[in-house]
């Protein structure tokens, strides 16, 4: 990273992030520096380059747009909205979708909908579960670091241990919108509970006339192996939230709920949400990943192969390693032989990486991590 960026950042940006570099160029599953020096990225934006970077189809596909129309008010009907909404729909098995801007937006307009729906103002979450950081979001987020701060906050929620169905049935009563889950947890350093526990929450939500919200914002478009990760347990939620993966960097969001849930007119919008350039790159983002999903299993258990001796949990491509203290040092270890990799919560090592990785790039990516975990 250059002086002057540092200088520029230091004096006009908000010091929110910590960052120690500056990336410049992606292609495929490789990024690089302002200096030039070249990386396999396991982080992926964080699960968003879904299809890599830059990939072909969907930079065309947002360069024709951009030629056509760029913004268009939702006033009006909007260029690829419908369809991708179509698309969507089938890839859930649910009814109806309504587009946001980001993760965090599709978990406030899931608020929004349990709770104009249900008439009910409560809801229940679980330890260590992420849904985003506005105020409706953070509140049904755990992490006391981050929610503490901002508190008091609506809507009200109760937090129980992530797996644990007797201490849910407790707190799931007539008052309770909504459940918020994550298949996995990967702010948490991807935590996987055993199966069962979601066919329990479909039962206990059932039974109080409860809405089972599960976020798919960053297992969702394939990451696990299907295109949903709730996919894997057989169980039919009431609403799903999906984003990072959805357009391959370009930001949107989007919820998805059953037949009889949804929103009337004018009980949510947004202006920027569903737009012709967003529609357009999930489109393709989506083309891109029907190609590769039959693919992601065999990937996945390539790089848990690799990684065995340090016990790695995890599904598709999101992988977890317990690691500890030495977590940080394990992330600088690694780009240094240029490889990207992430700390999530908890000292636990995160390899997220985007589906259309080799296994040449995954071979070298397990070699650079085994030697910094040594």
């Amino acid at each position: 990273m250059t002086e002057d960026s540092r200088v520029l950042d230091a004096r006009y940006y908000m010091p929110a992030f910590g960052r120690t570099m500056k990336v410049v160029r992606g292609a495929g599953s490789r990024v690089w520096d302002d200096q030039g020096r070249e990386y396999i990225d396991c982080v992926a934006g964080i699960a968003v380059c879904s299809t890599g970077h830059c990939h072909p189809a969907v930079v065309e596909a947002i360069c024709d747009q951009a030629r056509r129309l760029i913004h268009c008010s939702n006033l009006y009907y909007v260029p690829n909205q419908a369809e991708l909404a179509e698309k969507l729909v089938g890839i859930t098995g649910l009814s109806k979708a309504f587009f946001s801007n980001s993760g965090a937006e599709a978990n406030e307009g899931a608020i929004k909908l349990a709770r104009v729906r249900t008439g009910r103002e409560k809801f229940v979450a679980f330890v260590h579960g992420f849904h985003g950081r506005t105020c409706g979001s953070l509140a049904v987020t755990h992490k006391p670091a981050i929610r503490e701060p901002f508190e008091p906050l609506s809507p009200a929620c109760t937090f129980v241990d992530y797996g644990d169905l007797d201490a849910l049935a407790e707190v799931v009563d007539k008052d309770t919108a909504g459940v918020f889950v994550e298949p996995i947890q990967g702010e948490a350093g991807v935590l996987i509970p055993p199966d069962d526990f979601f066919r329990g929450i479909r039962d206990i939500c059932d039974d109080a006339g409860a809405l089972m919200i599960v976020d798919e914002v960053q297992t969702g478009m394939g990451r696990t192996g299907k295109w949903l990760a709730i996919q894997h347990t057989g169980v039919a939620p009431d609403i799903v939230t999906l984003a990072k993966g959805l357009a391959s960097g370009f930001p949107i969001g989007a919820l998805v709920a059953r037949e009889g849930l949804e929103f009337g007119k004018s009980e949510h919008g947004s202006t920027f949400a569903g737009g012709p350039l967003a529609c357009a790159a999930a489109l393709a983002t989506i083309g891109v990943i029907e190609e590769v999903l039959p693919d992601v299993p065999a990937k996945g258990e390539r790089f848990m192969k690799g990684l065995s001796s340090h016990n790695p949990r995890g599904r598709g491509l999101m992988i977890g390693i317990s690691v500890g203290d030495r977590c940080p040092e394990v992330q600088r270890i690694c780009a240094e032989n240029g490889v990207l990799v992430n700390c999530a919560a908890d000292g636990n090592l995160r390899l997220i990486p985007p589906l259309v990785i080799t296994d040449e790039e995954i071979d070298t990516a397990v070699g650079v991590i085994n030697a910094a975990l040594d």
